[in-house]
């Protein structure tokens, strides 16, 4: 062993990582680059804010700058000046910018409780997916989570934003059209967290009994994320919730949805695109199509 650490001493050693790889910076020295100093190195939110709109003006990077400068704003809770900071300067932006400004001033809204333009843009971004100009026309994209690159596909991202926009119509107290697009959500890319929201929903309308079956496919692992320990601990709380009520029957009722009828039928052609073997009209669309006037798309 001692002769193996001398020779290890002895070997040449690989040199440092430059700077600005060693803490994530883009290289150079330019406004832009500077406020990803300020904002990752000195960890001065404020000063980066400064920074960002330097850089913005200057015309350097706007596409990043922007979207950083309105990341650092919501954590600063300066959530409408970071939504109309978006809305001023993203006509300066690339048009392979605007999609990833779309999620983060999705994220605004969502924070500030601006609910209904919330649930606006995230229809633009679903009839966007079935005109073919999402991903920019291609089938996937590249996206980041916690340094990691992963490729997303068209199904994916509607089945995700079906569910964010089933978590708004949430906020409304609007269950109906939170369950038809959680189930719609459900039917193209299934997974434990949107099931666990599926069964919140039913328990808010009172129908615990469907609500118990749409648990057990997590509590069974039968979807994508049963096992993960959020969705083991989420599953304990609604559990916990069926048990402190009474289970009632679903009775069949007259309600009316009012789903926009284009809403709903381009997200039907949509999805029979993906199933062309299946039905036109998918299970989902045949369970709400007598509920369409009063769910409000």
């Amino acid at each position: 062993m001692k002769e193996r650490k001398e020779i290890e001493k002895q070997l040449p050693q690989s040199p440092p990582p430059p700077y600005h790889v060693l803490h994530k910076l883009p290289p150079g020295d330019s406004p832009y680059v500077r406020a990803k100093h300020v904002q990752l190195v000195d960890k001065d939110p404020d000063a980066a804010i400064v920074l960002f709109w330097k850089a913005i003006n200057a015309g350097d990077r706007i596409d990043s700058a922007l979207k950083d400068m309105a990341v650092v704003m919501k954590q600063q809770d300066r959530t409408e000046e970071a939504i109309e900071a978006i809305k001023s300067f993203r006509d300066r932006c690339s048009k392979q910018a605007q999609e990833s400004l779309d999620n983060v001033l999705i994220d605004l809204y969502k924070k500030c409780g601006r609910i209904d333009e919330q649930i606006q843009l995230l229809k633009q971004k679903l009839r966007m997916i079935y005109e073919g100009e999402a991903f920019n026309g291609k089938p996937t994209k590249t996206a980041r989570s916690h340094g990691k690159k992963f490729q997303v596909t068209i199904k994916q991202e509607t089945s995700r934003i079906l569910g964010n926009l089933g978590w708004a119509y949430m906020q409304q107290e609007n269950y109906l059209a939170a369950e038809a697009v959680y189930r719609k959500a459900q039917i193209i890319d299934p997974d434990a967290n949107k099931a666990c929201n599926l069964c919140q929903c039913l328990i808010k309308q009172a129908r615990y009994l469907e609500a118990e079956s749409v648990l057990e496919y997590v509590v069974h692992d039968k979807l994508p994320g049963s096992s993960d320990p959020k969705s083991r601990n989420r599953v304990k709380e609604l559990r916990q919730e069926l048990e402190s009520r009474q289970p009632v029957a679903l009775a069949s009722t007259a309600i009316e949805l009012n789903l926009e009828d284009a809403f709903l039928e381009g997200l039907d052609q949509l999805m029979s695109q993906w199933a062309p073997y299946r039905s036109r009209r998918l299970p989902i669309f045949e369970e709400i199509s007598s509920f369409r006037d009063q769910l409000a798309c």
